[in-house]
């Protein structure tokens, strides 16, 4: 069974009352995520995020501590995958699908909209708002 890491991003506008989503093209029909995706290999989890909220939101972000960690088998691929969701914060770039292969549509949810459309998190996403995060540190390579 191989193991898949995957990060996403939680960020949220000024009032903390939106959160921002995308719309995923998949075969089974709309899904929606916060940006995130595969960390690739020789990427660390922070650098995934930053490249993955650019390149399905085009904006650049700055990671903060993770907001939430699960996990999921899927037998059928195989797979043990890790989730790792960090609060994120917009520094810059414009926001625009960039790859349009891939994602449908970018939305600024209401935070109760999104949990409904995003039922991942057991204990929602309102309590994401808190400030309370588990810090994150890359200790690099040695």
């Amino acid at each position: 069974m191989n193991r898949v890491n995957v990060v996403y991003s939680f960020i949220t506008d000024a009032t903390q009352s939106k959160v921002l989503a995308v719309r995923n093209i998949d075969p089974a029909g709309d899904r929606w995520s916060l940006p995130g995706g595969a960390v690739e290999e020789n990427e660390s989890l922070e650098e995934a995020a930053v490249r993955e909220a650019k390149e399905e939101t085009g904006l650049d972000i700055k990671v903060h501590g993770v907001v939430a960690i699960q996990e999921r088998v899927f037998l059928e691929k195989q797979e043990h995958a890790l989730f790792i969701t960090f609060r994120g914060e917009i520094i810059g770039g414009n926001e625009e699908v960039v790859r349009a292969d891939e994602i449908a549509e970018i939305a600024w949810l209401d935070i109760e909209q999104a949990e409904q459309m995003m039922p991942y998190y057991e204990d929602g996403l309102q309590g994401f708002t808190a400030e309370k995060e588990i810090t994150y540190h890359n200790q690099g390579q040695s």
